[in-house]
């Protein structure tokens, strides 16, 4: 009698295409956006490379329930779609990549606000780009199929996508980090370009450090008021302004004797300004730096600025409407005091939402909203700007008209062709930077203001300046003088120069710190009250000059001289 086998089924190849129109379709509602921010310049490579690789964590349910794959796809499909309209939207409005910010500014905002902060820059063409986008992805999905695998396959894939793209990575930001906390914190910033992580970890942390700045402004509202102020224009109008820069060192400005001519504009009206010479910042950081700048703190008294008024404070106190402007990322763990601080003003006008600050965000984007703010009918105002200034990368600080330094020029000899480039950067964001400034003086000058203008930078910049020129950037633990001196000149008006002292001539060349900001300010706006010292003033007759200290206030035995950097490192031979 015949037996009867049964035929094993026919090997079916693996269906490498199929997985492939998955993984184009799940990549598709991240990636359209990421690729338009490459294709623009608008930022670095590192979102486009997380939300590529991170796409493939949605072929997980897909390849554990073949059977299931069209429907899985098209609820995914679906969420993920309605998650990127909002990024895809933001990006093709503002050309900026979809942030925590931009969830602060809409949820701040009243219902005015924020349909006017969407709708400012919409136009007729998006309906249609936003028709064909979901055009796009309904084709895709059309290709969806099946791609089976053993059971056994399918969980060693998705072991292996969760391991090599959560698991691992989480794994080395902790190691890295050194505790979990600050593990999870970096590696959710890895994966917020991808959909529909940038709402969930947007909003999570926007609600982290909301509480944070909610609490620094309770504090600060119950810090008491100067004791005893006046003014000596109480009542008239008047017209202040202070704008902040970013990272500029002034040994790159023509306007402090560097040879290129990095400053033309700022040159041409140097009659115009008192440009002090000899002032140094008091860290190497912003926040750290502004701490001191804005407040009554300094590096001997670095909590100062938790318990006394900033200079917002002090000008609200004395009768003015307070505006802030500023260019710089609106909130991040990083950027919450800077929020905190802006949000001491009466009004915000917040420009930067980008998620990653290495983007592509100009500073003359502040000119109009300060045109406006100027034209307000309030009689007292004081209008703080705050730029991005000549922060890295360099070369997004610019637009491209500003590229003109390319060669060795004026360079330091011995600069690799990577560091030249990005030499000749940093020149190309002081070149922009000096047209950035130069015409905010210009159109406050047009206005006819009873007041002046201020300008410092938070803090300097070391680009191969010093040492065997391989520095870049800022370190506090190895300090140069390029970190800390910075541009510090004034501009006022003539019926400011009328009826206040303003010849600074023998000021020009004293040595100060920054840190002692609010005592300069409050000679030059006229103000007297209890806590102000006269000898810290750069500007008084009283002035004294102290040493100007720099390094980590709340680790004393680093703090250091700075009129001593220069001879401790030739002792060390560096």
């Amino acid at each position: 009698m015949t037996t009867f086998t049964p035929k094993a089924p026919p090997h079916r190849p693996f269906d490498w295409k199929g997985l492939a129109w998955l993984f184009l379709f799940f990549w598709y509602f991240s990636g359209v956006t990421q690729t338009l921010i490459q294709l623009t310049g608008t930022t670095g490579f590192a979102g486009f490379r997380d939300a590529l690789l991170l796409s493939a964590l949605w072929l997980i349910p897909v390849l554990l329930f073949p059977a299931r794959t069209r429907s899985i796809a098209g609820v995914l499909g679906a969420i993920l779609f309605l998650c990127s309209l909002l990024s895809l939207g933001y990006f093709l409005i503002y050309q900026q990549e979809f942030s925590q910010s931009v969830i602060f500014v809409l949820f701040e905002s009243n219902d005015a606000e924020a349909g006017e902060y969407l709708s400012q820059y919409f136009a007729w063409w998006m309906v249609p780009a936003f028709l064909f986008y979901a055009a796009g992805a309904a084709l895709l999905w059309t290709r969806v199929r099946p791609v089976y695998l053993s059971a056994t396959k399918a969980t060693v894939v998705s072991l292996a996508l969760l391991l090599g793209l959560v698991a691992l990575p989480l794994y080395k930001k902790v190691q890295r980090t050194g505790n979990f906390d600050a593990g999870l914190e970096s590696f959710q910033d890895r994966i917020e370009p991808a959909v529909p992580w940038q709402l969930l970890i947007g909003y999570q942390n926007y609600r982290e450090q909301l509480n944070g700045m909610q609490a620094m402004l309770a504090a600060n509202a119950k810090v008491p008021p100067l004791s005893h102020l006046t003014d000596s224009i109480a009542g008239l109008p008047a017209t202040l302004v202070l704008v902040i820069g970013e990272s500029t060192n002034r040994g790159h400005m023509s306007l402090y004797g560097y040879p290129r001519n990095t400053t033309p504009n700022l040159d041409q009206m140097r009659d115009q300004l008192s440009v002090f010479n000899n002032v140094v910042s008091p860290r190497p950081y912003t926040i750290e730096s502004l701490q001191q700048v804005l407040t009554f703190a300094d590096e001997q008294h670095p909590d100062l600025f938790l318990t006394t008024p900033t200079i917002v404070d002090v000008m609200k106190q004395a009768g003015y409407k307070t505006w802030w402007i500023t260019n710089q990322q609106t909130l991040t763990k990083r950027n919450t005091m800077l929020t905190t601080f802006s949000q001491q003003a009466d009004e915000q006008i917040y420009l930067n939402n980008n998620r990653n600050q290495n983007a592509a965000q100009y500073d003359g984007d502040v000119l109009k909203p300060f045109d406006k703010v100027l034209a307000d009918s309030a009689p007292r105002k004081l209008i703080v700007i705050h730029l991005l200034g000549t922060h890295v990368n360099y070369n997004y600080r610019y637009p491209q008209e500003f590229a003109k330094f390319s060669g060795r020029d004026g360079t330091p000899p011995g600069l690799s062709d990577e560091q030249l480039a990005t030499y000749n950067s940093y020149d190309n964001a002081v070149l922009y930077n000096d047209f950035v400034v130069s015409s905010i003086i210009k159109q406050f000058a047009a206005t006819d203001p009873n007041g002046f203008l201020l300008y410092l930078s938070d803090h300097g910049e070391d680009v191969y300046d010093s040492g065997a020129h391989n520095n870049l950037g800022r370190n506090e633990g190895r300090p140069t003088a390029p970190m800390y001196t910075i541009p510090f000149m004034a501009w006022a008006s003539p019926k400011w120069r009328a009826t206040h002292p303003w010849n600074f001539t023998a000021a020009l060349d004293r040595p100060y710190s920054s840190s002692s900001l609010i005592h300069t300010w409050a000679d030059m706006a006229g103000l007297a009250f209890d806590e102000h010292d006269a000898s810290k003033s750069l500007v008084s007759s009283a002035f004294v000059p102290r040493t100007r200290w720099i390094g980590d206030p709340y680790q004393p035995k680093t703090l250091s001289d700075f009129d001593q950097l220069g001879k401790n490192r030739a002792r060390r031979g560096q």
